[in-house]
């Protein structure tokens, strides 16, 4: 790994920082840094409106420069359920609109701890149960079902609702170092935990201060709609990528959940990034872990 990319790693993961206390003033940091990348591109923004809790939910909708595939993406987006938007995601979207040659619909759902679970969660099941279900004139229109870190916790959160309540599924799912267990501590049953749960950014104390935002009780986590490896059942799935980065903590927990889809007889494929970090997903296009993550993904949604 480069030094001074190390060394930044090394200060972001500084344990002064506190999520609880402070993810107002991350979130408007993150605010400021993406106003001037919002600016910089066309995109269309519309609502989808929840009678469940009386309220709008925002989806941006990303059209690549190049449309080389029918199907579309529906995507939900990292940062531990209480930090990230539509906003601060709208440069990554871009990017994987271009580079995958699809639509891209962005989910901005609703935030811990304002909003803690299943707030979000259900967001995110009405969006997608309002895309899949489309007018008549769209009946045979495809989806994939994308999420990084929280978002792919979301995502699969969303397909095991989904086919518990019998319900479509997309054709394919994408999950991005995915958050897919309840415990983040010293007892953990995955490695990766330990061995990468200190220096490189996302530390296993945010990992627990988000969890506490998101779900403050310890037996609400062991929900499977919170920690997806929990799940009695997980046959049924559509076809999965479940890409890791090999210095996240959260790297054994996420190919523990594609060993797990496998075993319950869906077709899974799990791929780490050497050399990467949690988060990727929002580097320049340019950056080798997202350049071999782009190609993977082509690789996985282009075969029939």
């Amino acid at each position: 790994m480069n030094p001074l990319f190390k060394l930044l790693m090394k200060f972001a993961s500084s344990p002064k920082i506190d999520m609880q206390e402070d993810y107002v003033w991350v979130r408007k940091i993150q605010q400021l840094f993406s106003k001037t990348s919002v600016e910089d591109y066309d995109f269309l923004d519309e609502k989808i409106y929840s009678a469940e809790d009386d309220h709008e939910i925002p989806v941006r909708i990303f059209y690549p420069e190049h449309r080389k595939h029918e199907e579309s993406i529906i995507y939900i987006h990292g940062g531990g359920w209480a930090l990230g938007n539509i906003d601060t995601y709208t440069s990554a979207c871009v990017n994987l609109a271009n580079e995958l040659g699809r639509i891209v619909y962005s989910i901005d759902y609703r935030l811990a701890p304002e909003h803690p679970y299943p707030a979000g969660l259900r967001d995110c099941l009405r969006v997608v149960d309002v895309l899949l279900t489309p007018d008549t004139d769209q009946k045979d229109k495809k989806w994939i079902l994308m999420g990084d870190s929280a978002g792919g916790n979301l995502a699969a959160a969303v397909l095991l609702k989904r086919r518990a309540e019998n319900k479509r599924l997309p054709e394919k799912q994408i999950l991005l170092y995915p958050l897919t267990h309840w415990d983040h501590t010293e007892h953990s049953p995955f490695p990766s935990i330990i061995k990468n749960g200190y220096d490189y950014g996302l530390t296993i104390k945010k990992i627990q201060e988000y969890m506490e935002m998101y779900a403050p009780d310890e037996k609400v986590r062991q929900s499977p709609y919170i920690a997806p490896l929990m799940a009695d059942d997980l046959s049924g799935q559509p076809a999965t990528l479940i890409i890791t980065a090999e210095y996240d903590p959260l790297r054994d927990e996420g190919e523990a959940y594609g060993r797990a889809l496998k075993k319950a007889g869906n077709e899974v494929e799990v791929q780490r990034i050497l050399n990467s970090v949690h988060g990727f997903i929002t580097y320049p296009p340019y950056v080798t872990p997202l350049v071999e993550a782009y190609k993977l993904m082509n690789n996985f949604l282009n075969r029939s």
